[in-house]
């Protein structure tokens, strides 16, 4: 009876029980790096990591698409991991944003999302191309998707693409997040991302906000809001580029 009735409160309770859940896996996640890595792979990395694995063998016990979200004890990490709650995040942050530094950056941060959008589609489209895809629409689904896992199936909405080249372009884009986020903090001293202006530009060029978000916060969480505002932009401008202009300079290609 007491596992029955725990159960169902955690289940009543689905957003908090997300809350402690995720504790711990960022928890473990940074006992993990701690203690096999050296610091060197950040936590949050190893947690995106896990969360992955872990929403894979949540939608193949559930047969669902939601991942560990289809299991009704965990139904609140589908509200916990949403855009509601990341951009809260993201906003609580800019607090602590200097207002200059952001003015300072104008038109470097502003071209720095252009060449981060048309840059990261090329790439894209190129790997489509290069396993075989002629289908103008379907190359401009997945080269969208290499910007970010939401210009991808905005683009592909817009232009019809099937759900299978839809959900490549998510694919493509979870890689891309997860590597900006482990690559970041690896690279950070190497490329001087240590300042606002820098990680507004890189915010830019890089383009996924939670990959950057995360990135940022493993390397300094003050850079946090100035990365996250750019890669903002950067979806914005995405979504309206790859599904038109974009689009068409790949048909006149195919």
């Amino acid at each position: 009876m007491i596992p029955e009735a725990l159960s169902a409160v955690l289940e009543k309770y689905g957003l908090i029980t997300a809350f402690v859940f995720v504790g711990v896996l960022v928890w473990f996640s940074y006992q993990l790096s701690a203690r096999l890595t050296r610091g060197h792979v950040h936590g949050s990395a190893i947690a995106i990591a896990l969360g992955l694995v872990l929403a894979w063998v949540g939608g193949v016990q559930t047969g669902g698409s939601q991942g560990l979200a289809d299991i009704s004890l965990l139904a609140g990490v589908g509200v916990l991991g949403g855009a509601m709650f990341r951009d809260f995040a993201i906003v609580a942050t800019a607090f602590g944003a200097d207002v200059q530094a952001l003015k300072n950056a104008g038109v470097v941060a502003a071209a720095s999302v252009i060449i981060g959008v048309v840059l990261s589609f090329v790439v894209g489209a190129l790997v489509a191309v290069s396993f075989g895809y002629t289908d103008p629409i379907a190359i401009s689904t997945i080269g969208a998707g290499a910007a970010t896992y939401i210009v991808g199936p905005v683009t592909g909405t817009a232009l019809g693409a099937s759900s299978e080249v839809i959900a490549l372009s998510v694919a493509a884009g979870l890689t891309k997040s997860v590597l900006v986020m482990i690559g970041t903090p690896i690279i950070a001293p190497r490329i001087g991302l240590n300042n606002p202006h820098a990680a507004l530009i890189y915010g830019g060029l890089m383009g996924t906000t939670s990959g950057v978000a995360g990135g940022l916060a493993a390397t300094d969480p003050k850079l946090v809001p100035y990365g996250a505002m750019t890669a903002t932009f950067y979806t914005g401008v995405g979504c309206l580029l790859a599904p038109s202009l974009l689009y068409f300079m790949v048909r006149a290609i195919f």
